[in-house]
């Protein structure tokens, strides 16, 4: 979709929604809207044609798929760790936490379903508000969550004898998450640092990234680090420590091994199908992946808008990320439950028709522990188990 060029610019006023029409009768964005409706939406996006109607039910069906699939895993989540007593541990409030992050990321999609179906900004602005709120609240404080899920796994992995975490840190950890994302959150909200505004097909919403102007760029910048890279910074740091020891871990394992001539030091090596380093290894790199996927689309179309080439950014490459966020809330539940071996459990006491195989884990931990059991019941590489032998 490209912009209208100065000759069609002319025959219409932005402002005069009567006369938003361009030469030859095409319709631009916001063509349509009042004009106390169009003062809550960046110029860039008036200068673009309206896309075909085909674009935004496909939009709207897509949203509802997302949202399905998403409500139900997250919600199963949701549920069965909070009802089932075995999982009630401090480590897996964390997940339960993600899922929530996820559910209500999925909770503001009628509005997008809504707009998409009636093409355009049907809502107005205080649907806009919404959307863009629970947006900012889900997405930063999933980011947050991953973090916290990554040090915890780190400290359940790398530091064994650190103790597992108890309930009341883990819940004050909660409780700094959501003091952490509400100040960015709530501050577009009543325009004390920057503002929510539609973007793309004016279906959706999110922060101000295009207005030209220091307290914007100020904004994005700000955020960048802050929502972004750090948390981003902390994941990495976290799994690849988890990685490496495993690896130095297993090294270690072999090389006493072969000084005592024996095949392994594991009491349960030829019930393993692959190396612990390589299970840990797989786990880190997915969650990894599923956060770049998650938010550095967003993040590089609001550092382009805010300090790049704004022509690249036309209203139908900035539903992508959007998608992405949408893809990621249905696979989290995946990830991070559907892979424990005791939810998998639990889900089939309560759908027995899902005929779920899983036999528990000896460990009873932390999501954590159970993901590394093997790690975590091998003998240190200095005391030798002679059952093994």
């Amino acid at each position: 979709m490209e912009p209208c060029d100065s000759h069609q610019c002319s025959n219409f006023t932005f402002w005069a929604p009567q006369a938003r029409v361009a030469a030859g009768g095409t319709r631009m964005l916001g063509w349509n809207l009042s004009p106390e409706d169009l003062v809550h939406i960046p110029e860039h996006w008036l200068k673009y044609p309206e896309p075909k109607p085909v674009y935004n039910y496909a939009l709207g069906v897509l949203y509802i798929v997302f949202m399905f699939v998403a409500l139900l895993g997250n919600g199963l989540v949701i549920w069965i760790f909070s009802s089932a007593k075995s999982l009630r541990t401090p480590s897996n409030l964390f997940v339960v936490n993600l899922a929530i992050c996820d559910f209500l990321m999925m909770l503001k999609t009628p509005i997008f379903i809504y707009n998409s179906f009636n093409r355009g900004f049907a809502l107005g602005h205080t649907g806009c508000q919404i959307f863009a709120l629970v947006g900012s609240f889900s997405g930063i404080g999933a980011s947050a969550t991953n973090a916290i899920i990554a040090y915890d796994r780190y400290r359940a992995i790398a530091k064994p004898f650190a103790g597992k975490m108890s309930r009341a840190k883990a819940v004050l950890y909660i409780i700094l998450i959501w003091a952490y994302v509400s100040p960015w959150a709530l501050m577009p909200l009543f325009e004390v640092w920057s503002r929510y505004v539609p973007e793309g097909f004016l279906t959706s919403c999110s922060f101000d990234y295009l207005t030209r102007s220091e307290e914007i760029r100020n904004w994005v910048a700000v955020m960048f680090v802050i929502c972004y890279c750090l948390p981003l910074g902390l994941i990495i740091y976290f799994y690849s420590q988890i990685v490496s020891h495993v690896i130095i871990h297993e090294h270690n394992l072999r090389e006493q091994a072969k000084k005592m001539n024996v095949e392994s030091l594991r009491s349960n090596s030829n019930l393993q199908n692959t190396s612990a380093e390589i299970k840990i290894a797989k786990a880190a790199i997915t969650i990894c992946f599923l956060y770049v996927c998650s938010w550095t689309p967003y993040a590089v179309l609001a550092l382009i808008g805010a300090f790049g080439n704004q022509d690249v950014l036309t209203p139908g490459v900035t539903m992508i990320p959007a998608c992405a966020c949408k893809a990621v809330a249905c696979l989290d539940p995946y990830v991070y439950a559907i892979s424990h071996p005791r939810y998998r459990q639990e889900l089939n006491k309560k759908f027995p028709w899902l005929e779920i195989k899983e036999s528990l884990p000896s460990d009873t931990g932390s999501t954590a522990t159970e993901l590394t059991t093997a790690t975590n019941n091998t003998t240190p590489a200095n005391q030798p188990n002679n059952k093994s032998v």
